[in-house]
């Protein structure tokens, strides 16, 4: 599948479906009930479906703008969005059967689903990160503070993946050390920065194409996006602080 246009349909579909699940998953907490936190809740197919779907829609649309080949652009995205469905899809049956998803190798069943959810996180590694170098090798494209939104946005996103790389090394540490209980708690601090951080490849490109609808001029618009990145930056340093200090 080379055409670029069906490649995006598709990702974006795909991440539709997701959000969809999310939000289907919140009607049967309200129904079913149970607690919100913890390692069996509810909570993770519904705050799993709903950033993985806006993620890979958000990505879909962001990557169109770096200069990069279509076809390397078009494998990537596939490969990401089947990454996204197998991460959601491993964490909602987990939920289903009332067990921990992550940091679970109570069965051997229990340890493959565990393990395909760090695997699909380490192949998740791989492909943000492609995408955020070329985002750095080659200026991207757009109206006036695109760039800057996409470049931030990526960089703040490798803050993402690395606070996610490391509760999951922690939790398999206490995990292999037999301190389960206290491995499915050890993620807990790092939580709101990774949370903080994943969605800036969103909410700044987002913000620098609302901006390029206003009236202002490009020099206002790029004051302003410069701005929008600081404040972003200083939200997500604020969670860092609070991670180091909670941890």
């Amino acid at each position: 599948m080379e055409n670029p246009r069906v490649v995006d349909r598709l990702c974006q579909a795909t991440g539709l479906l997701l959000v969809l699940s999310g939000l289907m998953h919140l009607v049967v907490f309200a129904v079913d009930g149970g607690s919100w936190d913890g390692p069996v809740s509810w909570r993770k197919p519904v705050t799993f479906g709903l950033s993985f779907g806006l993620t890979l829609i958000a990505l879909t649309w962001v990557t169109s703008y770096l200069r990069i080949g279509p076809r390397l652009r078009s494998v990537l995205l596939l490969v990401l969005a089947a990454d996204c469905v197998v991460e959601v899809g491993g964490i909602t049956l987990q939920a289903w059967r009332r067990v921990p998803s992550h940091l679970n190798m109570e069965t051997p069943f229990d340890t493959a689903v565990s393990m395909t959810l760090a695997a699909g996180g380490a192949v998740l590694v791989v492909l943000l990160t492609v995408f955020a170098v070329a985002s750095f090798r080659r200026r991207p494209a757009g109206p006036a503070g695109m760039p800057l939104a996409i470049r931030s946005g990526f960089a703040i996103l490798l803050v993402a993946l690395a606070s996610g790389a490391a509760m999951i090394a922690r939790g398999v540490v206490l995990t292999r050390t037999g301190h389960q209980e206290a491995a499915y708690h050890s993620t807990a601090p790092l939580k709101p920065l990774h949370g903080v951080s994943l969605h800036a490849v969103l909410v700044l490109p987002a913000l620098a194409w609302l901006l390029s609808r206003s009236p202002w001029d490009e020099r206002t618009r790029g004051r302003l996006m410069a701005t929008a990145v600081g404040c972003y930056a200083a939200a997500v340093a604020g969670a860092g602080v609070w991670a180091v200090l909670t941890y």
